[in-house]
C-alpha cells in the first residue's frame, strides 16, 4: 500500500504514518513515531503535511491526538480534484492557437503498425484507406476494431482481396500494374488526419503523417471519384468498355507519357 500512497503523492514517511492513523485512529505523534520507528521530529513534520493536505485530521487534546481521513473520503476527494484538474488543463491548452500544418516522416514496420494503430484509434466518425490486396494485413485489425466502436470505415482495395470488413470496394488491376514496384498507400481519418506512403519488394516501408488541408482535400477528392467510378462502372461498364475501349484505353492513350 505505501507505493499506492505515493502515487497520490503522499513521501514515504506520510504514506507509513497514514496507514499507521487508518488502522489505530485518535493517538499521538508520540505512538506514531514509535509504530514507525522514526523519530519524533520527522513523525510531526510528516503528521503536519498530511494535515495541511486534508489527509489527517487534529484532535486539540492533551497531548494532540491525530486521525486519519477514511480513504473513501479521500479517495472522492482526489477524484474531484482531478476531474477539476482536467476540465482545467483541457479549457486553458484547447485554447491554445492550432500551429501550422506539419509532415512527419515514419519508417520500419514497427513505426508505421503504430501510427496506423494510433491514427486509426483516435478517429471519431470515418476512416478511408486506399491500399493494394498484398497490403491490407497492414490495417486489417485496428479497421475491425473502429467498426465495433461505431466509426465508418470504407477500405478500397487494389485487387481482390478477403476481408470481414463491412465496407469494401475492389479495384481491379491492368496488366500494366504488374510492374509497378511502389504499391501506394493512403489512409484519411476523419477528414482532418493522413497517412500517405508505399510499400513493395525491395523497398523500405515509410509513411508520410500530416493534417495539411490540400492533402486532406486531395485525398477527399480521390474518394469521391473513386465512389462515382466505382458505381458508374456497375451500372454501364459494358457500355464503357465498348465506347472507350479495356480499362478506358481510348482515354488515356494521348496522356500515356503523363502516367
Amino acid at each position: 500500500m505505501i507505493d499506492e500512497l505515493r502515487k497520490i503523492g503522499l513521501s514515504d514517511l506520510e504514506a507509513r504514518c497514514y496507514l499507521v492513523l487508518h488502522e489505530d485512529p485518535k493517538i499521538s505523534g508520540y505512538e506514531v513515531a514509535k509504530k514507525v520507528s522514526v523519530s519524533r521530529t520527522n513523525v510531526y513534520a510528516a503528521l503536519r503535511s498530511l494535515t495541511e493536505k486534508g489527509i489527517c485530521r487534529v484532535i486539540e487534546s492533551e497531548p494532540v491526538l491525530y486521525d486519519a481521513v477514511p480513504i473513501e473520503q479521500l479517495v472522492r476527494l482526489l477524484k474531484s480534484e482531478f476531474e477539476q484538474t482536467t476540465r482545467v488543463l483541457q479549457e486553458q491548452l484547447s485554447a491554445v492557437p492550432k500551429t501550422a500544418p506539419s509532415f512527419y516522416n515514419w519508417q520500419g514496420d514497427k513505426a508505421i503498425e503504430t501510427v496506423i494503430r494510433r491514427l486509426v484509434a483516435n478517429a471519431d466518425k470515418s476512416i478511408v484507406v486506399d491500399i493494394w490486396s498484398e497490403d491490407v494485413h497492414w490495417v486489417e485489425e485496428p479497421l475491425l476494431e473502429a467498426e465495433k466502436r461505431g466509426v465508418a470505415v470504407t477500405l478500397i482495395s487494389i485487387g481482390e482481396c478477403a476481408t470481414s470488413l463491412k465496407n469494401v470496394l475492389i479495384h481491379k488491376r491492368s496488366e500494366e500494374w504488374i510492374a509497378v514496384r511502389a504499391r501506394k498507400f493512403s489512409l484519411l481519418c476523419d477528414a482532418h488526419s493522413a497517412l500517405l506512403g508505399s510499400f513493395g519488394k525491395g523497398l523500405k516501408p515509410t509513411v508520410l503523417e500530416t493534417d495539411h488541408p490540400s492533402l486532406i482535400e486531395l485525398l477527399q477528392n480521390t474518394f469521391y471519384h473513386d465512389l462515382i467510378m466505382e458505381q458508374i462502372e456497375r451500372d454501364f461498364g459494358k457500355e464503357l468498355s465498348e465506347k472507350y475501349g479495356k480499362d478506358y484505353e481510348a482515354i488515356i492513350h494521348p496522356y500515356k507519357e503523363y502516367l
